[in-house]
């Protein structure tokens, strides 16, 4: 399977969480369910793109794309 970053998928696109590129923003979405393994599906963006809108463990969570940039995913 291929990677990618969270921050590239479209609206409609999922992947499983591999690894995180950084370890502030990773222990902030670890503490929020988003952890290795976890599938993602991306829901919606705001109209200028940013946040993005993902539902992750049976809930919706709004990231930065700079936030997004920083989890890799397993696209599925």
């Amino acid at each position: 399977m291929a990677e990618i970053l969270l921050s590239d998928l479209k609206v409609g696109e999922q992947g499983t969480v591999h690894h995180f590129n950084d370890q502030f923003i990773a222990l902030k979405l670890m503490e929020m369910g988003c952890l290795p393994g976890e599938k993602i599906k991306v829901e919606r963006f705001a109209p200028m793109g940013d946040p993005i809108a993902i539902s992750v463990a049976g809930y919706s969570l709004s990231l930065r794309k700079n936030e997004a940039a920083m989890v890799v995913l397993q696209k599925s």
